[in-house]
């Protein structure tokens, strides 16, 4: 067996949040422990499918940008989801593409202009140990990661297994059709539970008639949002296992919606789930934004989540 060259980047400057991220940990719930992955696996899946990647290839999600790393062996990247102002060495590197990186050259990433956070990939997935049969990073639990289920911290190196670099580089990019415009007004699909109807038509009509606000706490735990209140159902609910998208309404009525590093169970009163391909979308919104829900059907919506998973290898 050959014996392969180890290289690396060295993180500079962290930013705000800086992760490692697999697909996720599943079949872990029962035990508390939650999937962790991608927020926005849209964009995470667009970074390893243009490198030939596999769908489960580490990457590093990047939040609010304010990131820098230092190149130590050419390497190919890619990077998708939210423009952060990406620069090589002061160039604007092109978002939703492929791109080449010299040695000695500065990768760095300023403020969000538009969505909320980037991906980076690299040919043959960053050499992360995993955790659990994931190196995702879940900060809450501990898990994944470098350091313990932590940030990316400033002097880290982030090996990755050497790749060959044509001679006659030729970036690869995602056509318009595919690139969200994460300027465009956030409309969510509800798929509905069997919670639903413990709700009054008066709650149901409340949340599908109105506009919510993307409130300051959130994080990869969940969206709150803040808006007109929805009464929640009195009765007590036992707890129970939660999905991804769960639209949880506790007691003072402002929605949460419940993510990837979401605990595994809960007892408030849920109203239904958000579309699972609509979720890559609210993870690119920034405090601030505002937020309306529609019925979806959930046939309709399981198949168009079939096709975008058999694209993407899932």
């Amino acid at each position: 067996m050959k014996n392969k060259l180890k290289c690396s980047l060295t993180v500079v400057k962290p930013g705000q949040l800086s992760l490692i991220q697999d697909f996720g940990r599943f079949g872990l719930s029962h035990l508390g422990i939650t999937q962790g992955g991608p927020v926005d696996d849209y964009a995470y899946s667009w970074a390893n499918y243009l490198l030939g990647n596999s769908v489960n290839q580490s990457a590093i999600e990047i939040t609010l940008g304010q990131v820098a790393f230092r190149i130590n062996h050419d390497c190919i990247l890619a990077l998708c989801g939210g423009d952060l102002n990406a620069k090589l060495d002061n160039q604007t590197i092109n978002n939703w593409s492929t791109f080449r990186a010299h040695r000695g050259q500065t990768l760095s990433f300023g403020l969000p202009k538009n969505g909320l956070r980037a991906y980076l990939a690299i040919k043959g997935g960053f050499d992360v140990p995993v955790t659990l049969g994931s190196s995702s990073t879940v900060i809450r639990d501990g898990l994944g990661g470098f350091e313990g289920g932590t940030s990316l911290s400033a002097d880290l190196d982030i090996p990755f297994t050497h790749h060959s670099i044509p001679e006659k580089f030729k970036p690869v990019f995602v056509t318009f059709r595919f690139k969200p415009n994460y300027n465009l007004p956030l409309k969510l699909r509800v798929i509905e539970s069997y919670q639903c109807d413990s709700f009054s038509e008066e709650s149901k009509s409340t949340i599908y008639s109105s506009e919510y606000i993307v409130d300051q706490n959130s994080n990869r735990m969940g969206y709150r949002l803040s808006g007109p209140k929805v009464n929640s159902p009195k009765a007590k609910l036992l707890s129970e296992g939660i999905a991804l998208g769960s639209i949880q309404v506790p007691a003072d009525g402002q929605p949460i919606i419940l993510l990837n590093d979401r605990q595994t169970i809960g007892g408030y009163p849920k109203l239904g789930c958000v579309a699972r391909i609509d979720l890559p979308r609210l993870a690119q919104a920034k405090p601030g934004q505002s937020v309306e829900f529609v019925k979806g059907d959930r046939l309709g919506l399981q198949d168009v989540w079939c096709q975008w998973a058999n694209f993407f290898g899932y």
